[in-house]
């Protein structure tokens, strides 16, 4: 059985950063779907700051909210670099910064459900 690499790519950047008029995560998101990507995860975070920012965190009484978040993308390593080469142009023109990192991940169980 031949072995593949796999790569996990995370983008941290905030629940209110925008490509166009589309959330960022969501656009991340619905790209991956589009490319075949194994999966996609989004975690919101309940406080942090980035180099660029002030504190952030949650409060029961604000409506709109500017939190945490990160994107996790998982596949092959091929794959995550191929799709961050097409989402990379998008990045770097948002108005607002993000983090991104790629890490070697060992996959130890992909199972699809029925």
């Amino acid at each position: 059985m031949e072995e593949q690499s796999n790569s996990i790519l995370k983008i941290y950047a905030s629940t209110t950063d925008k490509i166009e008029n589309q959330m960022l995560y969501e656009y991340i998101v619905y790209k991956a779907h589009e490319e075949g990507i194994s999966g996609v995860t989004v975690f919101r975070g309940i406080m942090g700051f980035g180099s660029s920012s002030k504190i952030s965190s949650t409060r029961y009484w604000e409506l709109t909210e500017k939190l945490p978040v990160v994107i996790e993308v998982i596949d092959k390593t091929e794959r995550v670099e191929r799709f961050y080469k097409k989402i990379s142009p998008d990045l770097l023109n948002m108005p607002k910064g993000c983090l991104v990192l790629m890490e070697s991940v060992n996959v130890l169980l992909q199972k699809a459900g029925k």
